[in-house]
């Protein structure tokens, strides 16, 4: 229960600001349950929250509400473009369900807080932003 709490405080904090949601959709292989949880939570705390569907590309862009997940088994990942997108759209912060496996330009200048969401026992250097391993 440590991560949830900790995901509740660093979302009440954030009240007021434009947040995002983003879920790598490159793999089957993740905990579908847990991120459907994760994504009930930010509907209930943070309701204006946008629900970013990406792998190598970004899919669908809609309201948290939304919860259907199409997810892909290629394993190809790539930040890019939700990251751009998101300094585009001016989000404050930004999540990320993710294994950090993924690719990312090196030269992106990222101006928004991450947050990678890790849903793995193991957790992985991230590039920047704070890592939380909700598993």
């Amino acid at each position: 229960m440590k991560w949830q709490k900790l995901l509740l405080s660093k979302l009440q904090e954030r009240n007021g600001k434009k947040i995002a949601l983003a879920v790598d959709t490159s793999t089957n292989q993740a905990n579908i349950l847990l991120i459907q949880n994760i994504i009930k939570l930010f509907g209930e705390v943070a309701p204006q929250s946008l629900l970013v569907q990406a792998d190598f590309k970004i899919r669908k862009i809609t309201s948290i509400k939304e919860d259907q997940i199409s997810y892909y088994t290629h394993g190809k990942s790539s930040y890019t473009e939700v990251l751009e997108w998101a300094d585009q759209e001016k989000i404050d912060t930004l999540f990320y369900i993710t294994d950090v496996t993924g690719y990312f330009y090196e030269e992106l200048k990222v101006n928004n807080e991450v947050f990678w969401l890790v849903p793995d026992e193991f957790l992985p250097k991230v590039p920047f932003g704070k890592a939380i391993r909700v598993a």
